[in-house]
This record gives C-alpha cells, structure tokens and sequence, in this order.
C-alpha cells in the first residue's frame, strides 16, 4: 500500500493533526475571558464532523488492489560467493602471515647489573 507509514495511512495523521489543533485551540480559548470562551464548542463540533467525515466517507476502499509481485533475481549470486572466497582466503593468509610477526617476536635478555 502506497502512502502508508507503518501501516497508517495519511487519514489517520489527519485525524491526529485535527484533533491536535483542537485541543490547542480549546485550550487557548479556555483561557480567554467573555464571549471568547464559548468559542470552544464551535472548535470543537467541527473537529467532530471532520472526524466522522473522514471516518464515514474515506476515500480509499478497505481491500488494496492486488499488485503483481515483483520477483528480484540476483544475477551476480556466482560472482559475489567467489569474490567473497577470495577475500576471505586473502584475509585468512594475511593473519597467518602476521601472527607470526607479532607472537614469535625476539626477547633479549636484560643485562645484569654488576655493582
């Protein structure tokens, strides 16, 4: 489905956005002295008819339209498992080759001290 961010379509952001302004806006004018305050009922009758327009009236039908699947083909499936050898063979090598440059280091001896 087209348009959807974790399932959610953009009907149920623009619920969200309207009933947040909502309750700004109830809570701004809650705070207004004289007529003002009774603004709230208007505010929030129209969040409600926008809700249940949007609820009783969507646009979308509930089923999606099947879509053909497409089918990814890895082309280069050979050459990346060989490519991928070759790399591990080379890293295997050079560790086997560096291990003994850190392991097999020389350890001189210190000298004596002759007082």
């Amino acid at each position: 489905m087209a348009g959807t961010v974790l399932g959610a379509g953009t009907g149920v952001f623009l619920l969200a956005l309207t009933w947040i302004v909502a309750l700004a806006l109830c809570l701004l004018l809650s705070r207004a002295s004289g007529p003002a305050r009774l603004s709230v009922v208007p505010v929030f009758l129209l969040a409600l008819i926008i809700t249940l327009t949007l609820v009783f009236f969507p646009r979308a039908s509930e089923s999606p339209s099947p879509v053909k699947e497409v089918e990814i083909v890895d082309t280069f499936f050979i050459g990346r498992y060989v490519l991928l050898s070759l790399v591990s063979v080379v890293f295997l090598a050079s560790l086997f080759l560096l291990l003994p440059l850190l392991l097999l280091q020389p350890v001189y001896a210190k000298p004596l001290r002759t007082n």
